[in-house]
């Protein structure tokens, strides 16, 4: 990919990819037994289409090119990665931890990303104890 489309393009791709594939993830509440990576692409797909503009500029001859598609499957599986290696952070650990000890729950968490996901739940949950 790195040989026919700009940086700019590129970093396009990888945001949109994480923009994603956290959204997707967070609507399926982070549970990986309903994760479907056919799911995941159309979703990309409808982003990318309503919503970046490296791809309506790109030519079609690019767009159709199986060298194209064949990085942009290894460039989803990267990112994908590099979303889930991240790890949370200490102030994220301690706080999750802290409202798990007042809600009395145990969601688990494998990154930051999720980590992010189980911190706004918990909060919410928080939220609607002191309402």
């Amino acid at each position: 990919m790195n040989e026919y489309l700009s940086p700019n393009t590129q970093k396009s791709i990888q945001r949109s990819i994480r923009v994603i594939f956290i959204r997707y993830m967070q609507n399926i509440s982070w549970d990986t037994d309903r994760y479907n990576i056919r799911d995941f692409f159309r979703l990309w797909v409808i982003y990318v289409k309503a919503h970046s503009t490296w791809y309506r500029t790109m030519p079609t001859e690019i767009k159709t090119d199986h060298h194209f598609h064949e990085d942009l499957a290894q460039r989803i599986n990267e990112g994908i990665q590099r979303i889930l290696n991240e790890p949370p952070s200490e102030d994220q650990i301690a706080s999750i931890q802290m409202m798990q000890e007042k809600l009395d729950t145990h969601y688990t968490y494998g990154c930051k990303a999720e980590a992010n996901f189980v911190e706004k739940l918990l909060t919410e949950h928080l939220q609607k104890e002191q309402d």
